[in-house]
């Protein structure tokens, strides 16, 4: 293999300068934990009081991390992309609204960005959260109630509203299958994940009969996720269909330890991150060991677990862009991995989310959260971008 995730040149060619000074100071600010945690917790309250803080989210960690507040303003960073081969998966960044008015809003929502992702070249997918959809206290309700997880309940209201989200999931995922274009039903807390699980077999079992239409999200800093992968296949194999997954480590990790300490059960949680790395890794083998049985998204910044899939891709004759293996990142973070691998030829796509300020604020805070507390990958964002700055200066 000829590729090389320290190729600054490659990684940030759709830069500009002022552009990566921007990015610079954004990730500097955030390698400071105490200023990221102070902006997590206050940013949300001063959005509700009507500030002028706007300017500063949109001109700072939205212009990083969101592809803008309307279709047609995502449009734009997407056609930058697809000048480097690089696809886009679309989110209309809608999660935890309540109300039955908020969430036929985001189905018809979704199906129109399922519409525009059908008129474009370069967007295969889209990515959904059950929680824009259905009340997240329904949702933990349907988890911790064994005999919910059949359908089976006394209260006629329950049963109602959860066929709702079911008619509701099924109305995006229709119009997806209808224009070819891939669904990404992310993973949440473990604490509703149960529900979202069962939902997102029951649609790919609908639709994944002949190409797969819907995916679900393994979080793998999950100890259980691995073995819950492989039984999902098991399970669509029995069944026949198709099984779709979007492979990733996770977002809710200091959130789901705090909620096992305070009620006093085990957390969900890998015991260290080399437990995390290693399930991963067992997962991009097992995956691109399966592919007639399976499609995998490789949804990760990790250099290493990128390689391997790489280097297991070649070592078995199969083509970089075979159409049951797909790379991701998410927008604003590891230009040198997706980029990188665009040029091998390899399917990769940016995750961009988009929608007005005040609803992508929660996608917004776990990236604060996440950069600050990987330090490690805030350090390595700066360097490489440091580096492509000395490299253009040096021209």
């Amino acid at each position: 293999m000829e590729i090389s995730f320290d190729n600054t040149q490659v990684a940030f060619a759709y830069k500009s300068d002022k552009e990566l000074k921007g990015a610079r100071f954004l990730f500097n600010t955030m390698n400071y934990p105490w200023f990221s945690a102070m902006g997590v917790r206050l940013t949300p309250f001063l959005m509700k009081t009507g500030l002028p803080i706007h300017g500063i989210i949109r001109k700072t960690i939205f212009k990083q991390f969101v592809g803008g507040e309307t279709l047609e303003q995502t449009a734009e960073v997407g056609k930058v992309l697809s000048e480097y081969n690089v696809k886009v998966i679309l989110d209309y960044g809608v999660e935890g609204k309540e109300g039955e008015d908020s969430f036929e809003h985001a189905t018809e929502e979704f199906i129109k960005v399922i519409n525009y992702a059908a008129s474009q070249k370069n967007i295969p997918f889209i990515s959904i959260k059950i929680t824009g959809l259905a009340r997240f206290g329904l949702l933990q309700i349907m988890n911790e109630a064994p005999r919910l997880r059949s359908g089976i309940h006394d209260h006629e209201v329950e049963n109602e509203e959860w066929n709702k989200v079911r008619e509701r999931t099924f109305r995006v995922c229709a119009a997806a299958a209808e224009k070819g274009i891939g669904v990404l039903v992310d993973a949440e807390e473990s604490w509703i994940q149960d529900p979202i699980d069962r939902l997102t077999m029951e649609m790919m079992e609908l639709f994944n009969k002949d190409k797969v239409v819907v995916f679900n999200t393994i979080q793998l800093y999950r100890h259980d996720r691995l073995r819950f992968m492989k039984l999902s296949h098991q399970i669509a194999q029995q069944q026949g269909f198709l099984l779709g997954v979007k492979i990733v480590r996770g977002a809710y990790m200091e959130k789901e330890r705090a909620r096992a300490a305070q009620y006093g059960y085990p957390s969900p949680i890998q015991p260290d991150k080399s437990f995390a790395d290693g399930d991963y890794n067992a997962a991009v083998e097992y995956c691109i060991n399966n592919l007639d049985g399976l499609s995998v998204i490789i949804a990760s910044h990790n250099e290493y677990s990128n390689l391997r899939a790489a280097e297991l891709l070649d070592s078995k004759g199969i083509a970089h862009n075979h159409p049951h293996v797909h790379f991701s990142q998410l927008y604003g973070m590891s230009d040198n991995i997706t980029f990188n691998l665009a040029k091998e030829g390899y399917a990769v796509s940016k995750y961009l989310p988009f929608g007005p300020i005040r609803d992508v604020i929660p996608y917004l805070m776990r990236r604060a959260q996440e950069n600050s507390s990987l330090n490690g990958q805030t350090s390595r964002e700066l360097t490489l971008i440091e580096k492509e700055l000395q490299r253009r200066k040096g021209k």
